[in-house]
């Protein structure tokens, strides 16, 4: 079951990502325009872009999971926070940025949760050295 819901929040996370990528490097106008209204275009955009790239590939490479969970956490956190206080749920009279930027959250929470314990060992080898 643990091996189930694994490569279901990996697949699901990576295939959200994937997709979005095609707007953010062909400068789609929305894509544009909600990096725009952050201030960050076009380095924003490119750089979010290349972020969910590393980050679906991490999630799909099982030994690597984990790093993905967090990478993909880290910068669905920040989307979320972006819609929350300066684009509104609803960017562009549209919510699915914005449950996009929640499922993979989500996943990429549950996957670290998953991987609990070789986080705890990694900060083990840390403090020990």
């Amino acid at each position: 079951m643990k091996n189930w819901i694994q490569w279901s929040c990996r697949i699901i996370a990576a295939l959200l990502l994937l997709q979005t990528l095609f707007f953010k490097f062909t400068a789609d106008p929305e894509s544009v325009l909600l990096f725009t209204t952050l201030g960050i275009e076009p380095w924003g955009r490119i750089l979010t872009g290349i972020l969910e790239l590393i980050t679906s590939i991490l999630l799909l490479w099982p030994a690597y999971t984990r790093y993905g969970a967090l990478l993909g956490a880290g910068t669905m956190a920040g989307a979320i926070f972006s819609h929350l206080t300066i684009l509104g749920i609803a960017f562009n009279g549209d919510v699915l940025l914005f449950v996009y930027a929640c499922l993979v959250f989500g996943c990429c929470f549950v996957l670290l949760w998953l991987e609990r314990e070789k986080f705890y060992s990694l900060l083990l080898k840390i403090k020990k050295s």
